[in-house]
C-alpha cells in the first residue's frame, strides 16, 4: 500500500476557496487522488476529511428569484468554458440528451479546472452563458430537462 502524500498548497487553495464562494464543502480529484474540504457547521475554519463517494446534486441557490425548470446553476464563481480546450468542440449543444453524471460545462476558479457534471438527465434546452464569461454562484448556466 503506498503512502498518501497531502498536498497542503492545494488544501489551502480548496479551503479559500470556500471561504471565496461560501460553499460549504469542495473536492478536487485528479488520477485516483481527491481531496475534499468542508466547512464544518459550528466553525469559521475548514476541515479536510477523507474522501467520499458521492452522487453529483445540484447547488443549492437562494430563493429570492425564481429558477426555470431545470436549471442548471453553477455551484462556484468562477470563469466557464464551454470545451475542454481552444479549438475542441462543445461539451454539449442544445438539443443535446445528456445523462446525469456527464461533463456539461468547465468552470475555472482559481486557476483550477473543475468539471461541472449534469445533475440530472434529459434534453439540453438552452445554455445560458458564453464561453470565457465570468458566472456567480448560483447563476444559471443552462437548462436541462
Amino acid at each position: 500500500m503506498g503512502s498518501f502524500k497531502i498536498d497542503a498548497d492545494a488544501v489551502r487553495l480548496l479551503a479559500n476557496l470556500i471561504n471565496e464562494t461560501g460553499l460549504g464543502e469542495i473536492e478536487y480529484e485528479e488520477g485516483d487522488r481527491r481531496i475534499r474540504v468542508a466547512m464544518p457547521q459550528s466553525s469559521a475554519a475548514p476541515i479536510v476529511t477523507a474522501p467520499i463517494a458521492s452522487a453529483a446534486t445540484p447547488a443549492q441557490v437562494p430563493d429570492s428569484e425564481e429558477k426555470p425548470s431545470g436549471a442548471v446553476t453553477s455551484p462556484m464563481v468562477g470563469t466557464v468554458y464551454l470545451q475542454s480546450g481552444p479549438g475542441e468542440p462543445p461539451f454539449i449543444k442544445i438539443g443535446d440528451r445528456v445523462n446525469a453524471g456527464d461533463v456539461v460545462i468547465i468552470i475555472e476558479a482559481m486557476k483550477v479546472m473543475n468539471q461541472i457534471p449534469a445533475p440530472h438527465g434529459g434534453i439540453v434546452r438552452s445554455i445560458d452563458v458564453a464561453d470565457a464569461q465570468a458566472v456567480e454562484f448560483g447563476e444559471v448556466l443552462m437548462v436541462i430537462e
